[in-house]
C-alpha cells in the first residue's frame, strides 16, 4: 500500500510548464498538488507487464493476433476462447 504521509518539496519548472499544469488542473477541477500527484503516479506505475509488452511488440511488427467476432456476446466469447 502507498503511504499517505506527505512531504513538502519544491521543483524548479519553466514558467510555460507551470502555467500549463495550472491550467490543466483547473480544467479538471483539481488542485495543482492533486493534478501533479496523479501525473507522477501515472508515469511511475503505468508500466506494461511482460504479456502486454509482447502484444505491443507483435502489433508494431504487424503480427496479426486474430479476429474478434462482435456480432453477439456468445460469438465474442468464443472468438476469445472463453
Amino acid at each position: 500500500m502507498i503511504s499517505t504521509k506527505r512531504r513538502t518539496t519544491s521543483f524548479r519548472l519553466p514558467d510555460y510548464l507551470l502555467t500549463g499544469l495550472k491550467n490543466e488542473a483547473r480544467k479538471q477541477n483539481k488542485s495543482m498538488n492533486s493534478f501533479v500527484e496523479l501525473l507522477l503516479l501515472d508515469a511511475l506505475y503505468d508500466i506494461p507487464n511482460e504479456e502486454t509488452r509482447k502484444a505491443i511488440q507483435e502489433s508494431k511488427n504487424g503480427i496479426f493476433a486474430g479476429t474478434v467476432d462482435t456480432s453477439s456476446m456468445d460469438a465474442f466469447k468464443q472468438s476469445l476462447g472463453l
